[in-house]
């Protein structure tokens, strides 16, 4: 498509901000519509593996996530006590590395820069007031009062997504599996060069996960009734309670937990949206279309492959419907399949019953879902 597009991105999360600075820097006019006032709040840390990478070097902004995050290329497996069971090299998507560990301010910082230096306006604390697509454009009302016409609005609103309640009213609500993510930020421990992970009969793992060369976090997931939050004044005791387990570096990072107010307590739920993922010229992607649990460290990297994927199908076809319907035919199979992996590994790795059809999933294996995720998206 060689004229120039006037799209609205709904949600400046790490999604949303890939597919601004995608589109911008092929020359179209991206507003995106951010309801947070500022970008810093985004929780903890999260890797970057390979193909999130290779996004990264499309869009140019690789360097600098290296430069604030921590590469690394082996994933280490321990036993509850801590004595090493294998060391996995991390597989690489061409010539992007293998992970990067970063935490989550300074991505959103990154790409900020990169959409509002790439030409991308970024309205803070607002939000979609009405939207009306009529076939040719959208007519869209913001929250703080700015209204103008687009030819393309893109949902990367979140798990949730009111552009998803918009097009579905309440069909594809979040579903909450029944687990939830503890996960602190603490100083990086010298021999933490990757992520280490801890597992054994407990029913339970938990992962260090180096995000800086200063600073790593220590994760865990576990089973927690529908209404559960930990207590605000205990909430470290209550983390160490449920590692009780573990020994060697685990044990080590939990005894530097000591304010109760830095665990963060995070619930897992699901989004899967069976339906048509654009709706005219509306289109819901990453978490708002297809959240899935962490177990794959794949939920932002899906989220960046649909970004530059939509704007690579925008300038293969002659026509926005064209482009969406390319899109959606590339992008569903892949980010359903690493959805339904990564529900299977979280339900096997605590001991959850699982379905045939998740079984047959588990084959595959997280080593061996890493290499075909690096396979071209």
């Amino acid at each position: 498509m060689t004229t120039p597009l006037r799209v609205l991105v709904h949600g400046g999360g790490i999604g949303g901000l890939t597919l601004a600075t995608a589109l911008a820097r092929r020359g179209h006019h991206v507003d995106v519509a951010e309801l947070r006032e500022q970008l810093e709040a985004l929780g903890v840390g999260i890797v970057q593996p390979s193909n999130a990478l290779h996004v990264m070097r499309e869009i140019g902004v690789l360097e600098d996530c290296l430069a604030v995050g921590f590469e690394w290329n082996v994933l280490t497996i321990c036993d509850p006590a801590g004595a090493t069971l294998a060391e996995i090299p991390q597989p690489r998507m061409g010539d992007a590395p293998s992970a990067n560990g970063i935490p989550r301010p300074a991505l959103a910082r990154v790409l900020a820069d990169a959409a509002v230096k790439a030409g991308a306006t970024v309205r803070f604390g607002t939000t979609i007031a009405s939207v009306t697509d009529d076939g040719a454009g959208v007519d869209v009302t913001l929250s703080d009062g700015h209204a103008a016409r687009y030819d393309l609005v893109v949902g990367f609103d979140g798990i949730g997504s009111p552009l998803r309640k918009h097009l579905y009213g309440g069909m594809y609500a979040p579903e909450y599996t029944g687990f939830a993510n503890w996960r602190v930020t603490l100083p990086r421990s010298p021999e933490v060069r990757g992520v280490v992970m801890s597992a054994g009969n407990l029913k339970a793992k938990a992962l260090l996960t180096p995000i800086s060369a200063d600073l790593m976090y220590l994760g865990t997931v576990f089973a927690e009734p529908e209404g559960f939050h930990p207590d605000p004044e205990r909430a470290h005791e209550q983390l160490r309670e449920r590692l009780a387990g573990f020994g060697g570096p685990i044990a080590a990072a939990l005894a530097q937990v000591t304010d109760p107010a830095a665990v963060v307590h995070t619930r897992i739920s699901q989004v899967t949206v069976e339906g048509p993922w654009h709706v005219g010229r509306i289109v819901l992607a990453g978490d708002a279309a297809h959240a899935s649990t962490p177990h794959l460290a794949q939920g932002a990297a899906m989220a960046v492959e649909d970004a530059l994927v939509l704007a690579q199908s925008l300038d293969a076809a002659d026509t926005v419907p064209a482009a969406l319907a390319a899109w959606e035919a590339r992008r569903r199979p892949r980010a359903l399949w690493v959805q339904a992996l990564s529900r299977a590994v979280l339900k096997q790795e605590t001991g959850t019953p699982t379905t045939p059809e998740e079984d047959e999933l588990l084959k595959v294996g997280i080593p061996g879902a890493a290499h075909v995720l690096v396979q071209p998206y």
